[in-house]
């Protein structure tokens, strides 16, 4: 149950001057050697700031997940900037505690190129950067929902899971079971545990109410997800894939079947305000404001604080520049999200 909100009207950047930060390069120009920079802070030298290697920890058709580190010093924020599969240059702003994230929206068996840049103040003080290819669209580790999955090859016979990780039989990692933890005309969320070992992503798959195929990508620290744009009244069965190295090492599953679309409730009335607080007193929660961060033609990062009380997950919701509604889930205990 949504138990408050807070809204913000952004306008996105626009013209080329725009695109990215006027430190930036276009990533179709290689850029230069950001080590340099470093060192332009020299009144203090302890705020040098180092980024480490950029790396692939799992790719899929249409989506690539990055990692990296920052051995030394911090950033306010980083940039990755790239070329999509039409050559068109592509910049996502990342929070600077940020040290993964997740690229979508790839074409299948196609290279890209991704720069990563560590910026201070707008101004790039580290690059980085690495090559990704993504997967194939007819990976047999990834079965469209529709299909019932076969059960899991048992996790010895998956030699992939070695490769990664040494060859210690330690590095077995386990999926715990998928539960329901709440659900609405509209929308589901699920939770898991990883009893055992880790997994560098998560993908869930699922067919929606028109029998088409929808995966979307998770993080590997993630225990939770929420799944909006459902139908009511609706049976869904998920499949949740832990994934190294882009190939799937266990799987579990879950059918709901969505609530029933309630009666409106007369907006100046605001029971579900009323009946938490009144149970507990100390289990109130406030949103603080939201904010714009940065901006780009075709991208915002908005922030947010939580003053009093936390959440479960938040949902942000508006429409595109078609009037189609949209609505992305995030996790509790986030507090930015950028909006491609």
């Amino acid at each position: 149950k949504k138990t408050d909100h807070v809204s913000t009207d952004i306008i996105t950047a626009d013209g080329e001057a725009a695109a990215v930060p006027e430190e930036l390069p276009l990533p179709s120009e290689e850029p230069h050697d950001e080590q340099h920079q470093t060192k332009a802070p020299s009144a203090t030298t302890p705020t040098r700031a180092v980024l480490k290697e950029l790396r692939v920890s799992s790719a899929t058709p249409d989506s690539v997940q990055l990692q990296w580190s920052v051995p030394e010093g911090s950033f306010d924020s980083f940039m990755l900037q790239y070329r999509d599969a039409q050559g068109q240059p592509q910049a996502l702003p990342i929070d600077g505690g940020s040290r993964s994230v997740t690229v979508p929206g790839l074409s299948p068996s196609q290279r890209y190129r991704f720069h990563l840049y560590g910026l201070r103040g707008r101004k790039r003080v580290y690059h980085t950067s690495t090559e990704a290819v993504t997967a194939a669209t007819n990976l047999d580790e990834l079965p469209m929902p529709s299909e019932e999955p076969q059960p899991e090859d048992p996790q010895p016979k998956d030699p992939p899971v070695g490769s990664p990780s040494t060859d210690t039989p330690l590095a077995r990692a386990v999926l715990g079971e998928l539960r329901v933890s709440s659900v609405t005309p509209d929308s589901v969320q699920l939770q898991w545990s990883v009893p055992e070992g880790s997994f560098d992503s998560f993908m869930l798959q699922y067919r929606d109410a028109q029998g088409q195929p929808q995966a979307l990508p998770i993080d590997g620290g993630s225990r939770s997800v929420m799944v909006p744009g459902l139908s009511p009244s609706h049976r869904y069965r998920f499949h949740l894939y832990g994934l190294r190295g882009g190939k799937r090492i266990d799987r579990a599953s879950t059918d709901i079947v969505t609530e029933e679309p309630q009666p409106e409730d007369p907006k100046g009335k605001d029971p579900p305000t009323e009946a938490t607080p009144s149970a507990v007193p100390l289990a109130r929660a406030v949103l603080g404001e939201l904010r714009v961060s940065s901006a780009t033609p075709s991208s915002v990062q908005l922030q947010w604080s939580v003053p009093e009380g936390s959440f479960d997950s938040f949902m942000l919701q508006y429409r595109d520049v078609q009037g189609q509604p949209q609505a992305l889930p995030i996790d509790g205990g986030s507090r930015s999200v950028t909006v491609p």
